[in-house]
C-alpha cells in the first residue's frame, strides 16, 4: 500500500520527545491542515520535525494516532500486516505450544503484538476478529489473507462494537454468523458461539488460571459466582472437587453452563440469581464455600468511573467472605483494564479490614501468556486473578 518513499501526510507532536505510549491524545499534537479521512496512514514527527514514526490517524477519535512502526525505512503494508501477524502466531504455536493444550487462543492481542486496534481469537475453526481502529478496518483484507495463510481450512467472523464504530467513523459489516463449535482445554469440552450474544461463551483469557483454581479445589466444596459457563466450576469437580455451584443472572448462559457440565460428565448445580441475593439468603441458612471464584464481568469503560467500579469490587468481595471459613480459598478477578493490580490489592485490604478477616495473598495471575503485554501499554494487562487463602 505504501513505501518508505512514499510521502505520508505529516502530524506534528507538540513535545520535543518521542511519546512514551502508542496511543496520542488530540491535545498532544497539532492537528493537520488538510482534512485526512479516519485510519488514515501518517508519519509522526515531534515537535523539532524528527521523525518519530508511522501511525494510524483519526482525528474523531478518542485516541488521535496510533504508533504502528519506528523504522523509518519500513512501510505499513499489507506485507508488513502479514509479518506482524505471523510473528503473533509463532508465538503461540512454536514457543508457547498452545496447540497441546487448548484449539481456543488468542492469535492477536492488539499492542500485545503490535498491531493496534486489532483482536484475534482462535475457537476451533473459528477465527472471531474484532476491529478497534479505523486503520485497521482499512486492512481488512490483508488481515484475512495473512490469517488464512496460517489457519487455511478457519471460518472467520469479524465484528466491531457498535460504540467503537461511532468513536472510530467506521462502518464494520460482519460477516455470516457461524454455527456453534466445540473447544478443548487441558482435555476438557466446552460450548464456543461466537456472534450469539453472551460474548462467545467461553473466555480463553481464564484458561490457566481455571486449571490453576481446579487444582488448589480438590476436595473442596466450591462456589463460582458470575459463573458464566461455568469454566471454574467444571474444572474443578473434573479435578476432584467435593461439590460445586454456579450462580449467574443470566439464564441463557446457565444452559450453556449445564450443557459444559454434561459433555464433561461431572455434576455442577447452576442457579439463576444475583450474586448478592444468593449468597446472603445461603449465609442465613449456615451455608459455607471452602473454595470461591468470584470473576464479575467488566464494571466500567470509563476512566471517570474507576472509583464506582471499585466501591461495586468492594461490595463483592466483602459480600464473598461471609460465606467463606476460615482457611478457605478465594479467586478474586477483574478483568476491568481501567483498574490497576494496586488498586485492586488496596481493595483487598480494606475488605479484610472492613470483615475483620486476614487475607492472605498466594499467587496474582492475569491472562494466559496469549495475551502479551507491552511494558509500555499497561493497559494490556487487563485481567487480575488474585489467589488468596482467608484466615
Amino acid at each position: 500500500m505504501n513505501s518508505p518513499a512514499t510521502r505520508l501526510p505529516i502530524i506534528r507532536l507538540k513535545s520535543d520527545r518521542a511519546p512514551g505510549h502508542p496511543w496520542v491524545w488530540s491535545a498532544q499534537l497539532y492537528k493537520p491542515e488538510q482534512k485526512l479521512p479516519p485510519g488514515s496512514l501518517v508519519e509522526v514527527q515531534d515537535a523539532n520535525g524528527r521523525f518519530v514514526g508511522r501511525a494510524f490517524w483519526n482525528g474523531h477519535a478518542r485516541i488521535a494516532l496510533r504508533l504502528l512502526e519506528h523504522d523509518a525505512a519500513a512501510s505499513i503494508d499489507a506485507d508488513w500486516i502479514a509479518d506482524r501477524i505471523a510473528r503473533a502466531v509463532r508465538l503461540r504455536r512454536d514457543w508457547l505450544q498452545l496447540d497441546r493444550v487448548s484449539d481456543a487462543w488468542r492469535v492477536v492481542h492488539s499492542e500485545g503484538d503490535g498491531l493496534s486496534g486489532l483482536i484475534v481469537d482462535r475457537y476451533a475453526d473459528i477465527l472471531v476478529i474484532e476491529y478497534f481502529a479505523a486503520g485497521m478496518w482499512r486492512f481488512r483484507e490483508a488481515i484475512h489473507a495473512a490469517l488464512l495463510a496460517h489457519f487455511p481450512a478457519a471460518r472467520l467472523y469479524w465484528f466491531a462494537e457498535t460504540h467503537v464504530q461511532k468513536q472510530e467513523s467506521f462502518d464494520c459489516r460482519s460477516a455470516e454468523v457461524p454455527a456453534a463449535v466445540e473447544v478443548h482445554e487441558h482435555g476438557l469440552r466446552f460450548h464456543a458461539a461466537p456472534g450469539c450474544g453472551h460474548k462467545t461463551g467461553f473466555f480463553a483469557d481464564q484458561r490457566d488460571n481455571r486449571r490453576r483454581f481446579a487444582e488448589l479445589a480438590k476436595g473442596r466444596r466450591v462456589l463460582d459466582l458470575c459463573c458464566n459457563a461455568g469454566g471454574f466450576a467444571v474444572h474443578a469437580m473434573a479435578a476432584g472437587a467435593r461439590e460445586a455451584v454456579g450462580v449467574d443472572l443470566d439464564a441463557g448462559i446457565l444452559e450453556i453452563a449445564r450443557s459444559n457440565a454434561a459433555a464433561n460428565g461431572v455434576e455442577v448445580s447452576f442457579e439463576q440469581a444475583d450474586i448478592f441475593d444468593w449468597v446472603r439468603a445461603a449465609v442465613a441458612r449456615g451455608e459455607r464455600y471452602d473454595a470461591v471464584v468470584l470473576d464479575p464481568a467488566k464494571l466500567t469503560r470509563d476512566r471517570g468511573k474507576v472509583m464506582d467500579a471499585l466501591k461495586k469490587y468492594f461490595a463483592m468481595n466483602r459480600m464473598a467472605l461471609d460465606i467463606i471459613p476460615p482457611g478457605g480459598l478465594l479467586l478474586t478477578c477483574s478483568c476491568t483494564g481501567l483498574v490497576g493490580e494496586s488498586e485492586f490489592l488496596e481493595m483487598l485490604r480494606r475488605v479484610g479490614l472492613n470483615a475483620g478477616r486476614e487475607i492472605q495473598v498466594l499467587e496474582i495471575s492475569g491472562a494466559g501468556a496469549d495475551h502479551p503485554f507491552r511494558t509500555d501499554v499497561p493497559e494490556g494487562r487487563y485481567l487480575k486473578a488474585v489467589y488468596c487463602q482467608v484466615l
